[in-house]
């Protein structure tokens, strides 16, 4: 009696619900432990959120110091703010309007930091939580924000209008005072000009009632607040960009458009009491010298024990063109002019006291640049830059590709560490990195991540990404390899790209045996064993590999070319160059009168290759021209240890590289791998010669069916490859390619090139590769763009020498299945659902003697071929762009299916771990990120998460295990985000603090004299000044308040502080006059109500007064 079988009712009834479709017919003998596998992730595992955003801020606009919690801020043009801390502590926060952030001010040791936008908002950040959060906004509807400045310990902020106007704001409860600085008023009426945008405000260090207003005309004026008046107006030709104060407040020095300081004593406004032009030229005859570029910033800090610093960006003269941006250190007599490899977008002066009216004390110049953070230190001869410890150099050539593992071996971080610390540059400055502030998180994850990142100038960077941080470990440059063509006439025209030729295109990487095999877009593919030895290389093993277009294959009538599993004597398509350097891109034929042929794109280096410990180059491959057509870039890419292969795949076809031999084993055209082949030994069998005779079959064919009506209908080819044996469809289809391809032109080509199916992904494993096999054996899973799904079955010589001699086996076992869009990924189930990894070597050093090579070198033992007669022991797992289907093995019957998207397409999908069972994780074009059961598909997660804005987003989004995803957010930046509902929940333990209490210096000691005889800083009590009750309220229209997401928990988390402080007792006595105020209208109603009965019962008694009882 046949068994009955669960699996076809659940599936019948998920069907409708998720379509999700089993196989109709339940297979004779599956075993009943397969039935159903027990499945423990469920959708309560799932929940997406960002975790942590790494590099460089993209298109920085503002920077901000707090001196005392030692944090830095950086506003962007987008609205992003960045905040960093000691190395590790890094928040990312967004204002949701995206205008740009045009300048940033920290409420000094408070936890709190105001930001203006170029949309006229201003916005009070509190930085006491985790992630922070806005408080309050204002919004200015009149009047466009040009500059803002908030005094130490004030909570009163002045902001500067395009019109010339200075508005006042409360910071507790972002509102606008009445007190406002009219320009009209602030400069001289007899002045008929506008004087222009306020570019500075700053309060005497000394007198905090008097204020400095700098118009960009090159007005400046001191206000004095309490009296309303200007009280000194300093004039200029040139515009004003900066000024700065000399902590005495006696004098101020103003950066110009024309290259030039001017120093003014307070009380003399005449004239300045000194012009310097730092860069300009001084002619001999007195004269003014020449202008220079506009002095953008300039600061000027003192020092208790010498001269001044004055540090300034711009400034250089107009005939250094070309010459990179500088940051100029004046100090004493000394001027030190310091290169920068990007432009300056802003800088600041790290000093060691926050007040304003103290010896300043310089240790260091912050120096933000359009793509890069640089801190200089002042306190060492030479300025030396410290070292960064940020991660904010993923964009140093851009990103390319991008691969994450989670969870991988635990020796692997010490191990790249340690080769990557000897890379690191000397000359650093001796000190400890001064932003410092904030903590690290209390992190539950423990397991360690490592991020490759693949750039354009062919280097690759491993990062540690455990632990919500991100460190680079170690950087591998793979152009060491190729000789370097100095101009265009020795490249020779053999490049396939004009620019970046040595770009990372794919890269695969098993961490336990620690070989890396990269692709680069040059059509070339490099192998690297790691060792911890240096070794010269004096020849790079070199392998030339010939995949031939399968249209015009025929043209060609060279045997040795195509696809030749040949031995390897028949030339340098399959042989290694050992014994001499390799001469093909000059010797080749390259000449002008024929097509380049055998040609590679790139040339490899002749000269003694030194490799430092870390990864050495062990084999380069490089595919050829083949007859004036240029080598289709890789596809596809995988490596395996075990079996010593690298598989690559392109849309010509595919091809298998023995490493370990350096021997090229199998060459085949997409097409041919349709139908099952016999094993290929390197044996001199060319399909190519075989096919030759038949090229007089061309004429009797059917001409109708061209081969761009192969290129577009595949399926039917597919169809007719079935129905005809291999011997009879080859010359057929090959005739008509032949016919076609000798007369199109090479756009159509290219257009042909496109459409062709190609190699999309691989899969190494030990499975069945043949329908009903009873014993696995090694396999190679092969996905194609247009859907297919075949088996290519792997016969390995034993280990040992007998591996480094005997040929290996392979043969083509034909179509497994086929999906809807390309294959994305393939992997590998046994019964019970668990994954089965690729095999792979334990890492051995290939420079270590042979003992310990022999000792540590041991072959992980595959799965037990477990498969009786008639029973399915594996479920393969395929995913394409488009759908998902789970096939019993070895019977290859479908068993699952799940339609993913019908409108979209997958961009990448991956077979991932997840609470302790396996998932499908997918990321569509339309946004959404979703996830899939194994091996029933069920739906798990769909949110719609991010709409692909960029190619560069669907070029370097990656799933890894654990929950763990990433993509590059913008250029510069990585964008890490989790869809595990533990990590979620436990997100706030791991993230870092930002404020940490600290106790504000004190303020500098007045001295005797100076508190007898005065002379001191000068308090100033601003609520008399701008309060309700001095200055009236301000005018409506002129800004609206807007309470922010974070008020409520923002009022909680500032504990401390004096904002805080005084925030509670504000609140605490508006609602203690609420109550005392509706008490007294209570007492009011009473006292109404009592001499109201009073009257009544008064009017009453004179009623009543003189008459009897009986009158009543």
């Amino acid at each position: 009696m046949k068994k009955f079988n669960i699996r076809k009712v659940l599936d019948g009834l998920t069907a409708v619900s998720s379509s999700s479709s089993s196989s109709a017919t339940a297979q004779p003998g599956t075993p009943k432990e397969n039935d159903v596998v027990q499945e423990t992730l469920q959708s309560e595992h799932f929940q997406l959120c960002k975790t942590v955003r790494h590099g460089f801020p993209y298109q920085p606009s503002s920077m901000a110091f707090d001196p005392v919690q030692k944090i830095l801020a950086v506003g962007t043009q987008t609205g992003a703010l960045r905040l960093f801390g000691r190395a590790g502590v890094e928040c990312y926060c967004q204002h949701e309007s995206g205008a740009a952030v045009i300048q940033l001010q920290f409420l000094i040791n408070e936890g709190a930091l105001v930001s203006a936008l170029a949309d006229d908002s201003i916005h009070l950040w509190n930085l006491r939580q985790k992630i922070p959060a806005i408080l309050h906004s204002l919004k200015f509807s009149r009047e466009r924000i040009t500059y803002c400045h908030l005094p130490f310990q004030s909570k009163w902020l002045y902001i500067g209008t395009e019109r010339g106007n200075i508005h006042i704001v409360n910071v507790e409860s972002f509102t606008l005072s009445g007190y406002v600085i009219m320009w009209n008023k602030a400069i001289e009426l007899s002045t008929k000009t506008h004087p222009g945008p306020v570019v500075h405000i700053s309060d005497n260090p000394m007198d905090e009632g008097k204020l400095l207003i700098g118009f960009e005309c090159g007005v400046v004026v001191l206000w004095d607040l309490k009296s309303k008046k200007a009280d000194y107006r300093y004039n200029y030709d040139e515009a004003i960009h900066s000024v700065a104060w000399h902590h005495e407040g006696k004098q101020f020095v103003c950066s110009h458009s024309d290259g030039t300081l001017t120093t003014w004593n307070v009380r003399a406004p005449a004239k300045p009491a000194q012009i310097i032009t730092p860069h300009g030229k001084q002619p001999k005859d007195g004269k003014k010298p020449e202008p220079c570029k506009p002095i953008l910033k300039v600061e000027y800090k003192t020092t208790r024990a010498g001269d001044p610093f004055m540090v300034l960006s711009g400034g250089l003269s107009y005939d250094t063109v070309g010459r990179r941006a500088c940051l100029t250190v004046m100090h004493g007599k000394s001027t030190a002019v310091l290169e920068m490899d990007y432009p300056i977008v802003d800088f600041l002066t790290l000093c060691e006291t926050p007040y304003p009216n103290d010896f300043q004390e310089p240790y260091a110049v912050v120096v933000l640049l359009e793509k890069d953070l640089v801190v200089i230190d002042l306190g060492q001869i030479g300025y030396p830059i410290f070292e960064n410890p940020y991660p904010l150099t993923v964009h140093e050539s851009p990103v390319t590709c991008c691969e994450y593992f989670a969870d991988c071996p635990a020796e692997l971080i010490p191990a790249l560490y340690s080769v990557g610390s000897r890379q690191k540059r000397q000359g650093y400055s001796k000190k400890e990195w001064p932003i410092s502030g904030g903590n690290w998180g209390q992190g539950a994850q423990s397991y360690p991540e490592i991020i490759i990142t693949g750039h354009a100038d062919g280097s690759i960077k491993f990062w540690d990404a455990s632990a919500l941080m991100l460190q680079v470990l170690y950087k591998l440059k793979t152009a060491k390899v190729f000789e370097r063509a100095r101009g265009k006439e020795e490249k020779g025209g053999t490049d396939i790209v004009e620019e970046d030729p040595f770009a990372i295109q794919t890269l695969s990487w098993c961490p336990e045996s620690r070989m890396l095999c990269v692709a680069g877009v040059s059509a070339h593919i490099i192998i690297y064993r790691f060792s911890k030895q240096e070794v010269n290389t004096d020849v790079v093993q070199l392998l030339e590999v010939r995949m031939q277009c399968e249209f015009s294959d025929v043209d060609s009538p060279d045997p040795g070319g195509e696809q030749t599993p040949t031995l390897p004597t028949s030339g340098a398509s399959s042989s290694p160059q050992e014994s001499e350097p390799p001469t093909q891109p000059s010797t080749g034929s390259n000449s002008s009168d024929g097509p380049r042929d055998n040609i590679p794109c790139l040339q490899v280096r002749s000269s003694t290759l030194k490799q430092s410990p870390g990864y050495q180059v062990e084999l380069v491959i490089q595919l050829v021209w083949v007859s004036g057509e240029p080598p289709q870039q890789i596809t596809s890419l995988a490596i395996n240890s075990s079996y010593g292969l690298v598989v690559f795949g392109n849309s010509n076809g595919l091809a298998v590289v023995d490493y370990l031999q350096k021997t090229l084993l199998f060459n085949m055209g997409t097409s041919e791998l349709y139908s099952p082949s016999e094993p290929y030994q390197r044996q001199p069998h060319s399909p190519r010669k075989a096919r030759q005779p038949s090229g007089a079959l061309c004429d009797s064919n059917d001409g109708s069916n061209t081969s761009e009506d192969r290129c577009k209908s595949p399926t039917s080819a597919r169809m007719s490859r079935k129905i005809s044996s291999s011997s009879e469809q080859k010359p057929d289809l090959d005739a008509k390619d032949n016919s076609f391809s000798r007369s199109r032109s090479s756009s159509v080509t290219s257009i042909d090139r496109e459409s062709r199916e190609a190699i999309s992904s691989f899969h190494f494993c030990e499975s069945f590769p043949r329908k009903a096999d009873g014993l696995m054996n090694p396999s190679l899973l092969v996905g194609t763009t247009q859907g297919s799904v075949m088996m290519v079955a792997l016969s390995l010589p034993p280990t040992g020498d007998q591996r480094l001699q005997q040929p290996v086996g392979i043969s083509s076992c034909g179509t497994l299945v086929r999906l809807k869009g390309g294959i994305l990924t393939m992997a590998l189930l046994d019964a019970a659902g668990t994954l089965l990894p690729p095999s792979y070597e334990q890492w051995y050093d290939p420079n270590a003697s042979d003992e310990e090579k022999e000792k540590n070198r041991r072959r992980r033992p595959a799965s037990p071929p477990s498969s009786q007669e008639g029973q399915d022991s594996q479920y393969a797992v395929l995913c394409s762009e488009k759908q998902a289907k789970v096939v019993a093995m070895p019977s290859q019957t479908r068993v699952y299916k799940h339609n993913i998207t019908e409108t979209s397409f997958v961009l990448r999908a991956d077979v991932v771990l997840m609470a302790g069972a396996n998932c499908i994780a997918c990321f569509c074009a339309n946004g959404h990120i979703m996830t899939l059961s194994l091996p029933s598909l069920r739906p798990l997660l769909d949110v719609n998460y991010l709409p692909l804005t960029d190619m560069r987003i669907a070029r370097t989004f990656c799933f890894s295990n654990l929950g763990q995803a990433l993509y590059l957010t913008s250029p510069t930046e990585i964008q890490r985000i989790t869809y595990s509902q533990e990590t979620c929940d436990n997100l706030q333990e791991m993230l870092s603090e930002l404020f940490t209490p600290v106790e504000t210096p004190e303020a500098p000691n007045r001295g005797f004299f100076k508190g007898l005889f005065g002379g001191g800083a000068q308090s100033l009590d601003r609520e008399d000044l701008f309060g309700e009750t001095a200055a009236g309220k301000a005018s409506r229209s002129l800004a609206q308040h807007i309470p922010g997401p974070g008020s409520m928990e923002g009022m909680k988390g500032a504990a401390s502080g004096v904002v805080g402080d005084l925030a509670r007792a504000r609140i605490a006595l508006d609602e203690r006059g609420q109550k005392l105020g509706e008490l007294e209208e209570r007492t009011a109603a009473m006292m109404a109500s009592a001499e109201s009965f009073s009257k009544h019962a008064h009017d009453m008694m004179l009623k009543y007064k003189d008459k009897k009882w009986y009158q009543l």
